[in-house]
């Protein structure tokens, strides 16, 4: 922790009503990169993070007596101070979450833009909006906050995820208690210190820190003062936070799983589908919920593609974020890894060929080979889970129509890529393909701007724009007789 130049960042508690709150239990946070401990953690006890909603609660008539400028102003200042702290961000980032060290910056900054958006639409949500109604009448409708609420958070991304949530949420007026990842919280709380330096109310944004995730997570989502539950995480807990906040009638957002189709005809520019199909398959190691997952490419560039992928990949470097000649950092635990070989077993003894990787890298880290599989088909087992990690597998097709079938055959929807340079095609297959989100030439999805989110069981809400404000907003309809 000695590079870190402002110590203040670094927290070993859930900062809970304007306060650091210590406990007697305590859990390790690792550094992927080396398995080494970086810190020790208060564990958050079930009071207190009944206490932080409550205290979100009480602080919602203060955040709410600000004006909306005056609400911008002090995000503006929130990411002011990420922007002003970039490289110890991306230290504490790369440190517990283990990507490289120029992904993490990209992360924040990414993650900073969010929170500007919002501190300028923020100033926007005053003005009523007419409607139409009976000449002897007037009718109103005007945008509320809708309360507290409680977010809980990946560790793939534990920057941009809880900016996205917590900025819009903040915007319209309400306020919010984060549950990070138990695997990457110190991010998280370093936000938290920054957010009391940009002068944030107390109560208006806390955070809980703790491993048992599901005693938590059953505050978080049956409290009766939480209005909404937003979510980032796997298709499986969603389902289980669903339900819980079915009895309270809680309003929710979720993005769920991913199980994304890299699509490649055979008119496509093969170099830059290439490019594309590395950025969209390695960044993070894989572990994105937008990952290129399910490759299928057009039986007669199959081969071509093919080559010129295995060759890219094989000058991939695999090791720690903080050295600079690594594109790959690790994964986030064992776990991930004996997936990724239990994932490459099965794939094997169904068919597929194996044709670069397979393996962990032998270091004291969770560090795993690029992996390229082929001879996938849809009637294996990879090809209908999320893969979340640096395994590219590979299938064919013949034509259109047996692209958009095999492109469509999850019941999860929340992106896809696709690569040709037939634009009638692009004109049909926009409006076929089952996808939330589609890149299309391109590999590189984020925009602050834009409506982020899945269909089918990838979840429901999206985060970015005005999109991401509105789910944050109840609407009152007032109708006055002239």
């Amino acid at each position: 922790m000695q590079k870190l130049t402002k110590q203040s960042l670094l927290k070993h508690c859930s900062y809970i009503d304007g306060r650091w709150m210590d406990s007697e239990q305590t859990f390790e946070v690792f550094n992927p990169a080396s398995g080494e401990v970086i810190s020790q953690l208060c564990e958050s006890s079930a009071s207190q993070v009944a206490q932080a909603i409550n205290a979100a609660d009480n602080a919602l008539a203060v955040w709410q007596a600000l004006s909306e400028t005056d609400r911008a102003r002090l995000l503006e200042r929130w990411q002011g101070l990420m922007r002003e702290s970039l490289d110890d961000l991306a230290y504490l980032l790369t440190l517990e979450q283990g990507k490289p060290l120029n992904e993490a910056k990209g992360e924040i900054l990414h993650a900073a833009n969010y929170v500007k958006l919002y501190s300028e639409l923020a100033a926007q949500l005053t003005e009523p909006k007419p409607a139409a109604c009976a000449e002897h009448q007037s009718a109103t409708v005007y945008r509320r906050p809708i309360g507290v609420v409680t977010a809980i958070t990946p560790w793939n991304f534990p920057c941009s995820m809880v900016l996205r949530k917590a900025a819009a949420a903040l915007a319209a007026g309400c306020t919010v208690v984060l549950k990070p990842s138990e695997l990457t919280p110190l991010s998280a709380l370093a936000l938290a210190q920054l957010s009391i330096e940009a002068g944030i109310p107390a109560g208006v944004f806390s955070v809980v820190v703790g491993s048992n995730a599901q005693a938590i997570g059953e505050i978080l989502t049956q409290h009766p003062k939480v209005a909404k539950l937003s979510f980032t995480g796997s298709t499986a807990v969603g389902k289980k936070l669903l339900q819980q906040c079915a009895f309270g009638v809680k309003r929710t957002a979720m993005e769920l799983g991913g199980n994304a189709p890299f699509i490649v005809f055979e008119d496509a520019d093969l170099d830059a589908a290439v490019e594309g199909a590395i950025a969209a398959k390695f960044r993070n190691a894989g572990q994105t919920c937008i990952s290129a997952n399910r490759f299928l490419v057009q039986q007669s560039i199959a081969e071509e593609f093919i080559a010129k992928l295995v060759e890219k990949t094989k000058a991939l470097k695999v090791g720690n974020g903080f050295d600079e000649v690594h594109q790959i950092g690790p994964l986030i635990n064992q776990r991930a890894s004996d997936k990724m070989l239990k994932i490459i077993d099965t794939a094997i003894e169904q068919g597929a060929q194996l044709l670069d990787g397979g393996k962990p890298v032998e270091s004291p880290g969770h560090f795993f080979q690029p992996t390229i599989l082929t001879n996938i088909t849809a009637d294996m087992a990879i090809f209908h889970q999320e893969i979340f990690g640096p395994i590219v597998s590979i299938a064919t097709f013949d034509n259109e129509a047996q692209a958009i079938q095999l492109a469509n055959q999850s019941d999860q929807g929340l992106c896809g890529y696709l690569y040709t340079s037939n634009q009638q095609r692009i004109s049909r297959i926009v409006r076929l393909l089952q996808l939330g989100m589609l890149g299309i030439n391109q590999a590189r999805l984020s925009n602050p701007a834009a409506p982020f989110g899945g269909i089918k069981q990838s979840g429901m809400g999206r985060e970015g724009g005005h999109y991401g404000i509105e789910e944050y907003l109840d609407y009152q309809y007032v109708c006055q007789m002239k």
